[in-house]
């Protein structure tokens, strides 16, 4: 199949061809010859696959017709993030430059001024984070009756994130008569009872069954100790052995965390940035534009940057903690493996995490294979143990070192940390003891890779 047999019109059928794109997705495939035909589509589908151009082709080729009037969008696309809807805004531009059609972006953290004038001119389509827009609409700078299609993207997100009730309350306010999509990577009970509630009848195209990962993805869980250093020092280490490693995100669970993490590796040579929601737009773009165009190697994240980002050549997935939410690692690692690619996703397992893993194990339907041992968990003491045989890996800690040694032995190790066949350092200025020596490596540490 090509895009020729989707139904839409020849200017977007010339924008995508000079994009490069010459077949659709199966998620494309299903889904847009549906939307042409005005009806209200429910797309399951794993994140990586197309989404975003299974409503934006359509939504061009139905716009063609008509034109905006001041303060009433056409359309309106719901994102739950800044990137995210900056990222649908940049790919709306490249398919729609044979059409005279405006695209508004409306988001925290940038002034409301140029967004109020975009608007007063007449946008065609609208992009909007949920707060921004409800905060637009009660100042009296828009109006909702024109609203002909809406789209609700990466929905689960937007649950996790807290929008249910915003988005319950966006749509009371457009026209009952509107075209709804609503699009996501997995279909939980709450945004099941949303799609019932404001979708009319619609056509659910399921590429993927909820929740899955691709088959392009190599997983790999791999023990760590509970300290922080200690996580940090495997995660050193994994960076350093990983196999054709291009570029890499670390996923944090916590926004203190990214930027400890980021300092840490900063401080070990290693060319990261960091990303979380506490940093302010200009930063975050930056910081964002930098990994896209290869400045930065490796982008420290919460889960900002989870969900539906398109940088489509990541090589490698670290999770440093293992998710909170079992769903968030399918979006996690869908950061790498995109579009057929190959990708790689580690992450690193604590014994306080094992419930944690577990469901995302029983999520996913997959068992994720060890790097080294297989790990047991004593139930009794909460502890790990590795092996048949049950005993702790972990090593007595010297206390022999006085902190003026130890940093004094930080100063002379080299900054470049990409040799292999060095054994990886512990981050002394955060840890609260040092190893005595090299028989006192512990053995995951060694082993792992």
């Amino acid at each position: 199949m090509s895009f020729d047999d989707l139904g839409l019109s020849k200017k977007v059928l010339a924008a995508v061809e000079a994009s490069g794109y010459t077949e659709p997705t199966p998620i494309q495939a299903q889904a847009i010859p549906h939307v042409m035909q005005h009806r209200d589509v429910l797309g399951i589908a794993q994140t990586g696959t197309g989404k975003t151009a299974s409503f934006t082709l359509p939504m061009l080729s139905l716009l063609e017709k008509g034109r905006a009037r001041a303060r009433m969008p056409r359309t309106l696309i719901l994102e739950p993030t800044r990137e995210l809807a900056a990222q649908v805004e940049e790919n709306l531009n490249k398919y729609s430059q044979n059409h005279k059609l405006t695209v508004a972006l409306l988001i925290g953290g940038t002034s409301f001024e140029e967004q109020f004038k975009k608007l007063d001119r007449g946008a065609d389509i609208l992009i909007a984070t949920p707060g921004r827009l409800l905060d637009c609409f009660d100042r009296g700078k828009i109006l909702m009756t024109g609203v002909e299609v809406l789209v609700i993207d990466e929905a689960d997100r937007m649950l996790d994130m807290g929008f249910i009730p915003d988005i319950e309350k966006i749509c009371k306010m457009v026209p009952f008569t509107r075209q709804t999509l609503f699009f996501s990577a997995t279909m939980p009970p709450e945004i099941e009872r949303l799609a019932n509630q404001f979708l009319q009848n619609p056509v659910q195209v399921t590429v993927a069954r909820a929740s899955s990962t691709s088959e392009t993805i190599t997983q790999y869980a791999v023990a760590s100790e509970i300290e922080d250093w200690e996580k940090r020092a495997l995660l050193r280490k994994l960076i350093d052995d990983a196999e054709e490693l291009k570029n890499g995100i670390v996923f944090c669970n916590r926004k203190r965390d990214v930027a400890n993490l980021w300092k840490s590796l900063d401080r070990h040579g290693y060319s990261a940035g960091a990303l979380h929601g506490d940093m302010d737009q200009t930063s975050r773009t930056a910081t964002l534009k930098a990994f896209k165009d290869n400045k930065i190697s490796l982008l420290i994240a919460s889960d900002v940057a989870a969900r539906g980002l398109d940088i489509p050549d990541v090589s490698h997935v670290f999770n440093f903690d293992v998710p909170v939410n079992a769903e968030d690692y399918v979006h996690r690692i869908g950061r790498t493996g995109r579009a057929g690619r190959k990708g790689t996703a580690y992450m690193v397992v604590t014994p306080e995490e094992q419930k944690g893993f577990e469901a995302i194990e029983k999520l996913i339907d997959k068992e994720i294979d060890w790097l080294g041992d297989k790990v047991e968990w004593d139930e009794r003491a909460g502890k790990k143990r590795r092996g048949k045989k049950g005993k702790s890996d972990r090593p007595e800690k010297s206390r022999s070192k006085a902190p003026k040694q130890a940093n004094e032995a930080e100063e002379a190790r080299p900054r470049n940390r990409r040799g292999k066949d060095i054994i990886p350092e512990i981050d002394h200025s955060d840890a609260t003891h040092a190893f005595g020596g090299e028989e006192h490596v512990p053995a995951f540490l060694l082993n792992a890779g």
